[in-house]
């Protein structure tokens, strides 16, 4: 995820004072528990949600990352706090591995449904295929065009496939969550909300009688969601889905919204944040547009864009957004693409000459 301009402190509270440890559960509304799963990346954790339902039963929403660690915490909580009681459903809100990675793994254990947008689902289906297979040759040419030289192509390659190292298995069904439609969980009625960009048909969860948003991904507090443009759809234009979607959710929200986000903490001030980043997405494009003055490949775009540096970490990521964001400026007839040698230089207007 990219760095974002955050908004004035004024501009959003964080009501709790504590962060839960790893594995540990704490309320933070009435049948609403935070728990805080590690990840081994920069952005080091995942938030999940359990909510009361019927009886002893509980509802998850996102499930941590496949890997050791995280179930080794999960076995302390069904040992532990969780012990008396019935996971009934797994609800995932879209198919990232930190969301839906260990979906397989709770739905044999305990035989909860899985919950999950069909686009999501099937999304997800698609990439465990790609696991023991090579990077495909549209893929390679995709970041040759982006601007990749030979040692980051092979660096691509060797990495080709590590979604489903990410992952514990996939239920083989699932139940289809929808925009607008209505889940009751325990004594709550939440609706649903779907938001684009970020991933296909991301869900969110909101309560209009408590003024409570699960918001997944779609809405964080201090980064902005990474908005990619992958091989599969090279002329995808999902900044402008995110930025429609922010705009959705700024009419939805309001500044006593409790936000439950997947990566940060719990705040209030949702459409001043949202603001913000819609400002900070239209500023860079501003930039990126006056930057492209002369040609310029995807890969000549980070300076622009990112403040930290970029290494082969996360070069996948930067080149996704960075090319986003150019689609974006296609797509409002801002700049010119030409490809030369399989180079994809952007311009904005005139003849390009690279």
């Amino acid at each position: 995820m990219s760095a974002s301009t955050r908004p004035k402190r004024a501009d959003l509270n964080y009501p709790y004072d504590f962060i839960p440890e790893e594995g540990e559960l704490r309320e933070v509304a009435e049948g609403v528990h935070w728990l805080r799963m590690p990840l081994p990346f920069s952005l080091n954790h995942i938030n999940l949600w359990v909510l009361d339902d019927e009886g002893e039963g509980f509802t998850l929403v996102d499930t941590g990352l496949a890997n050791d660690t995280t179930i080794d915490l999960w076995q302390s909580l069904f040992e532990g706090p969780l012990c008396l009681r019935t996971l009934q459903r797994i609800l995932v809100t879209h198919m990232h591995p930190d969301h839906i990675g260990l979906a397989g793994w709770l739905n044999e254990r305990s035989g909860a449904p899985l919950s999950i947008t069909r686009t999501e689902y099937l999304s997800c289906r698609s990439l465990l295929q790609y696991s023991h297979e090579q990077a495909p040759l549209d893929a390679i040419e995709f970041y040759r065009g982006a601007g990749f030289d030979a040692d980051n192509l092979t660096h691509y390659r060797s990495q080709f496939g590590g979604f489903g190292r990410m992952m514990r298995g996939l239920p083989h069904s699932f139940i289809r969550l929808e925009e607008n439609q209505r889940i009751s969980i325990g004594r709550r009625e939440w609706q649903v909300v779907v938001g684009e960009g970020h991933s296909p048909e991301h869900a969110c969860l909101f309560n209009e009688a408590d003024n409570l948003f699960i918001s997944g991904d779609q809405l964080l507090p201090t980064i902005s969601s990474n908005v990619s443009v992958w091989p599969s759809e090279p002329q995808a234009n999902p900044l402008e889905l995110w930025l429609k979607s922010c705009r959705r959710l700024e009419e939805l929200l309001n500044e006593q919204t409790l936000v439950l986000p997947s990566h940060g903490k719990p705040f209030t001030g949702a459409p001043a944040r949202l603001r913000a980043l819609i400002d900070e997405h239209e500023s860079d494009l501003l930039s990126l547009k006056q930057f492209c003055s002369v040609p310029r490949r995807a890969v000549d775009c980070f300076e622009v864009l990112f403040r930290a540096p970029i290494n082969r970490h996360n070069l996948i990521m930067a080149t996704g957004e960075s090319l986003a964001h150019l689609n974006c400026l296609l797509a409002r007839g801002e700049l010119v693409c030409v490809q030369e040698d399989g180079i994809n230089w952007y311009h904005a207007g005139g003849v390009v000459n690279p």
